[in-house]
């Protein structure tokens, strides 16, 4: 088969393998990302275009490697949701910047966050006084989560790292 050919039947044939076992694999597969998503993104991109370009690589093996990066990545999901250990190895923890009006900046600096950063966060959730917020806390997915009032427990920041052992 020509070059050109290969490329447009493995690639048709290819896209729609792959979205069906994207689809087959559930939600978790395209959440908000973090490093292992981006990864497994990354594989199943370079996989395709491998296939979509190499007339080395048969159709077979396109569609095996994708299988086989979603099967590795449900195997680590589903893991990671039953050890902390492995969830530890696959994704960070959420990290406190803002407590009670206050920057963290030690933590700031470590995360590579500016207080720029953190201050438009605030204001797109439409609060205008940074000394009135609760806390801010940057997700394991990069986002910033804003947290306007104190509530009777904080109990949505546990497992958030450096938020304080004491509560005033």
């Amino acid at each position: 088969m020509p070059p050109v050919l290969h490329t447009i039947v493995v690639g048709i044939i290819s896209y729609l393998v792959l979205i069906a076992i994207i689809r087959l694999s559930g939600k978790r597969t395209l959440s908000k990302w973090n490093a292992f998503d981006f990864v497994v993104t990354i594989a199943l991109g370079s996989t395709l275009s491998t296939a979509l370009v190499s007339t080395q690589v048969s159709l077979a093996q396109s569609i095996t490697a994708f299988l086989l990066i979603v099967l590795l990545q449900f195997a680590i999901t589903f893991t990671s949701v039953r050890s902390r250990a492995i969830k530890n190895l696959v994704k960070s923890q959420p990290t406190l910047l803002l407590f009670q009006g206050c920057f963290q900046q030690a933590t700031m600096t470590r995360e590579r966050v500016a207080e720029a950063e953190v201050r438009a966060a605030i204001r797109e959730n439409g609060i205008a006084d940074v000394e009135g917020v609760h806390a801010v806390v940057l997700e394991t997915d990069g986002t910033f989560s804003v947290i306007p009032d104190a509530g009777r427990s904080d109990s949505a920041l546990q497992g958030v790292s450096g938020l304080p052992s004491y509560r005033s």
